[in-house]
């Protein structure tokens, strides 16, 4: 669960580091910077430009991704309060903004570990184990891409959709969630493509299947081959 310590969300810029572990929130300073597996997120928000344009990321991060922070920092210490009074009533009204704001927090983190420019990996294609599986499941990545293309023109009005492994059974799979649901139960996240209209209107409009075509070129798919290692 996201810290309700956490006040601000790191600037991205997707910049390789020497970072390893679980991902965890530093705070306590003047920015507060993400540490993820690979990635440390600073500031270059055009760095994806062409596929994503910076003024995309500016707003997509310090003011989306912000707001889903601050909304569940306000949220978890209002449930704090009702935990303390035993609040029963309010602690249910809470549970549903926790859950929206916090897999807000969740799911955009991962995003931003999923995208690197192209001078850095991006769009680079997956190999080892994940490659391996993609082919096994999908035939190759280009018949994978088409069909998570397909999942995500599919959602209806806000989500997001995911390459996931079953941890049960250890094949992977393409599952669409709604607004921010995150993966959750027996399937990890791998790879995860944000399909709300904040995420490409500005650039695209109205032909997000540009913005579902021209993301992969900044698809970073180190991160996913770390997260299939891991699942």
């Amino acid at each position: 669960m996201v810290s309700s310590a956490l006040r601000t969300v790191a600037r991205p810029v997707f910049r390789a580091t020497a970072a390893a572990g679980p991902l965890r929130c530093i705070s306590g300073t003047a920015q507060t910077t993400f540490v993820t597996q690979s990635l440390t997120l600073k500031d270059d928000y055009g760095a994806l430009e062409p596929a994503i344009s910076g003024q995309i990321m500016e707003l997509h991060h310090s003011k989306h991704h912000q707001t889903y922070v601050n909304s569940y920092n306000d949220a978890a210490d209002k449930m704090a309060a009702a935990e303390a009074n035993d609040d029963i009533a309010t602690k249910i009204t809470l549970q549903p903004l926790v859950n929206f704001h916090g897999g807000g927090h969740i799911n955009h983190t991962l995003f931003w570990e999923n995208l690197a420019p192209k001078n850095q990996g991006g769009g680079e294609p997956p190999s080892g184990e994940l490659a391996k599986a993609i082919d096994s499941t999908y035939g190759n990545l280009e018949e994978m891409k088409k069909k998570f293309n397909a999942a995500m023109a599919g959602v209806q009005g806000s989500g997001w959709a995911w390459l996931v492994k079953d941890t049960q059974t250890g094949n992977i799979g393409i599952r669409t969630y709604a607004n921010q649901d995150p993966v959750v139960g027996p399937f990890k996240p791998l790879l995860g493509i944000d399909a709300w209209e904040h995420a490409y209107y500005l650039q695209y409009q109205n032909r997000k299947a540009e913005y579902f075509n021209a993301v992969w070129d900044v698809v970073n798919w180190k991160a996913a081959e770390q997260r299939f290692a891991k699942a």
